[in-house]
């Protein structure tokens, strides 16, 4: 870091032995790197087969529809960020189950990683949801999900049931589309 005399600035240049401009500070060096961020979330049912989803109290995509996700904080497994966002978006305590899918968005730099989970309470809207409702898969309301990987977990989800060993989805053909250009749809 610079004194404390002197303002923080940094320029964009190419580190030497890399392949890319970073952002690096002009006083002292320091390479901010600025890497994917990792979003973790569940495909979470009750007993009778019915999925959490929840409605977004927040942007983007306030009012829409999506499962609980989002972004890991520092000093927490993949499973414990996933966990935590159910708890705070429904109050849900889970019992987590295998790795459901891992898909890629590099357009808007992010990696989501989703779980399978059995529900263990009745699950009420935390703060960053309007509400949160559990529906079967036939009275999802598809033409109000917020996100395109939440439809992708959901198909994972519906491919997997039933079964307790299964490799972990990716992006499904046909998302470049959505992945790498193209309007915030994630």
């Amino acid at each position: 870091m610079p004194p404390e005399n002197l303002p923080v600035s940094f320029s964009e240049k190419t580190p030497s032995g890399d392949d890319r401009n970073r952002r690096i500070c002009d006083h002292c060096a320091f390479i901010d790197y600025v890497n994917p961020r990792i979003v973790a979330g569940v495909v979470a049912h009750d007993d009778d087969g019915r999925i959490l989803i929840c409605k977004r109290a927040i942007e983007p995509r306030k009012g829409f529809w999506t499962l609980p996700a989002g972004f890991m904080e520092r000093g927490e497994s993949v499973e414990e960020g996933a966990m935590r966002e159910a708890r705070e978006e429904a109050h849900a305590q889970l019992e987590l189950g295998p790795m459901l899918a891992v898909f890629s968005i590099p357009r808007i730099s992010q990696v989501q990683i989703f779980f399978r989970a059995r529900l263990l309470n009745e699950p009420q809207p935390g703060p960053e949801s309007e509400a949160v409702r559990l529906v079967r898969r036939e009275e999802m309301p598809l033409n109000e999900i917020a996100f395109p990987s939440v439809l992708w977990a959901l198909e994972q989800y519906d491919r997997t049931r039933g079964l307790d060993v299964f490799p972990p989805a990716g992006n499904p053909p046909g998302s470049e589309r959505l992945t790498r250009q193209g309007p915030a749809a994630d």
